[in-house]
């Protein structure tokens, strides 16, 4: 006779527990907007670098494609670590790379060649992403996490890295970055921090 363990209902999450891009959608809609009247690296570094950039967690910044290029920038805010969420040379990609911070030799790069669109399956790199954020942070580091405008495929690979190693659920994540930048992750992005959102719960209900 086999036997097949079945893990009891009570510990499947409930209906109420699940989590929908479209739910995301909201929190992102409602969550607080960033107050841009506080005094700091938005009215002092970025307009004397004409950059957009903001630190939205202690040590990591979301930023544009012109934080990235402007390497006195780098250097001054002393960011030893950059990930590029858009490498690659096509329409709304940042052609930076490895050769690109050659004279930077205290810079570590990695590169994810994704495009900002609703099917792109950014959900690959969530991991990886999480590895090398954490990586810079519990270095002593500060990484600049960036895209084109730093407001899709940037604050997303963000959010991952809050929820996988901060423990954060995606609402909680969305709503702690909103408190500094303006994101807007597309709805496949935002489906796919969901999907991450539900894995997450499941491996906390089963640790086993």
């Amino acid at each position: 006779m086999s036997w097949r363990y079945t893990l009891p209902s009570r510990l499947e999450p409930s209906s109420s527990d699940q989590t929908t891009g479209r739910q995301l959608q909201r929190v992102l809609h409602y969550s607080i907007a960033p107050y841009r009247s506080l005094p700091g690296l938005r009215g002092t570094e970025c307009a004397v670098y004409d950059v957009d950039c903001d630190e939205v967690y202690p040590g990591i910044y979301i930023g544009d494609v012109a934080a990235a290029k402007n390497k006195s920038f780098l250097r001054m805010m002393g960011i030893t670590h950059v990930l590029n969420a858009a490498e690659g040379c096509r329409y709304g990609q940042v052609d930076t790379g490895h050769s690109y911070y050659r004279d930077m030799p205290s810079i570590r790069y990695m590169g994810f060649p994704l495009v900002d669109a609703p099917t792109t399956d950014i959900s690959r790199y969530f991991y990886v992403a999480a590895k090398f954020i954490d990586s810079a942070i519990s270095s002593g580091g500060k990484i600049l996490v960036h895209c084109m405008v730093g407001m899709s495929r940037s604050a997303t690979c963000v959010l991952a890295y809050l929820m996988i190693c901060r423990k954060m659920s995606a609402s909680d994540a969305i709503r702690k970055v909103r408190m500094k930048r303006e994101i807007r992750p597309n709805e496949g992005f935002l489906q796919q921090l969901a999907d991450l959102d539900m894995e997450l719960k499941r491996k906390n209900l089963y640790p086993y």
